[in-house]
């Protein structure tokens, strides 16, 4: 295998099968452009301002999906599933399924046979979503390797001990152990120490980026592309803002979906700027608002609740009091 590899999908055994959910009410909608060819024949994608987004409905005007212009998310409404972590009794009940389009996505496109083409097979995909690939890396979870020997998943550290503490810097190659090679003809070989170690924006691009497709890139700042450092993610990255950030903590939060990238000012010895992101899973069993990020005190991605609270409404705890802004990709 070369040591310097593209971005790929790895090839995945199925997780479940979507089923659909259902849903509520719009405001304008667009029928699909009836054919005996049409994968969607009977679908309406119906516009909300409530939430800026386009609710997608099949022939049985039940709910499968949520779009938003300019993202490339798809949230697909599927079977219901449980995630949980020992370090919390907390669970996460959802039917919320991340999944992905090629590109961002455009009112435009709603007739486009192309673009029908590749809903209907996001929305019948039986591969694991966004959800279940950062599951993938939390404490315990059972190494997975490709047809290349090459570990794509599977228990991940924060970083490497040094003077005591785990050390940031942990991307999505040094936990492969490749050299990775960008757009734009530039190259980050993997830090030995790293193998095995995601750091928080390392983490959410391993899983985005590396396992999903969204596309990445290191220093550049494009604004098609998913940037290294957390602060430059919720500058740079693209797709929605969901929740501005105005220096404090958020009064609502009632706009987050899953999948929505979250970010905090959790290290205040490092000024204001945001120095932490994660991806937000959905209401907990306890009515809080779940999330899962990787961590120097948990050393690594968790959805519990070890050095900290993964959770963005309870008063006085870290993640709570220093949250700042949600993005959706």
């Amino acid at each position: 295998m070369s040591s310097i590899r593209r971005l790929g999908l790895v090839a995945l055994p199925v997780v479940a099968s979507l089923a659909a959910a259902c849903g509520s009410t719009g405001h304008a909608s667009q029928a699909g452009a009836a054919s005996a060819a049409d994968p969607l024949k009977g679908y309406r994608f119906v516009y909300s301002k409530g939430d800026g987004q386009y609710h997608v409905y099949n022939a049985r005007k039940r709910q499968v999906a949520e779009l938003n212009v300019g993202t490339r998310t798809v949230l697909v409404h599927g079977t219901k599933r449980v995630f949980k972590e020992k370090t919390t009794k907390a669970t996460v009940t959802t039917d919320a399924w991340v999944r992905k389009l090629r590109d961002p996505f455009a009112s435009s496109k709603i007739k486009s046979a192309a673009f029908r083409k590749e809903l209907a097979g996001v929305l019948g995909s039986k591969a694991p979503d966004m959800l279940a690939i950062a599951m993938q890396y939390v404490s315990g979870a059972p190494a997975k390797k490709d047809s290349h020997g090459v570990r794509y998943a599977g228990d991940a550290h924060y970083g490497p001990m040094a003077g005591g503490k785990r050390q940031e810097g942990s991307d999505f190659n040094d936990y492969l152990g490749l050299t990775w090679k960008y757009f734009d003809g530039s190259t980050d070989k993997p830090e030995k120490a790293q193998y095995g170690s995601l750091d928080c924006s390392g983490f959410v691009r391993m899983v985005a980026g590396y396992r999903m497709g969204w596309p990445l890139e290191n220093k550049q700042f494009t604004r098609q592309r998913l940037p290294r450092r957390a602060v430059e993610i919720e500058k740079y990255a693209p797709g929605r803002v969901v929740i501005p950030n105005k220096g404090s903590k958020p009064a609502s939060l009632a706009q987050l979906q899953a999948g929505d990238l979250l970010f905090w000012d959790a290290d205040k010895g490092d000024g204001k700027a945001v120095d932490h992101v994660g991806i937000f899973l959905g209401k907990d069993s306890l009515g809080y608002y779940r999330f899962i990020s990787s961590r120097k005190t948990a050393d690594g991605p968790t959805l519990g609740d070890t050095g900290g609270r993964s959770v963005l409404n309870r008063k006085g705890s870290l993640y709570s009091d220093t949250f700042r802004s949600a993005k959706r990709i």
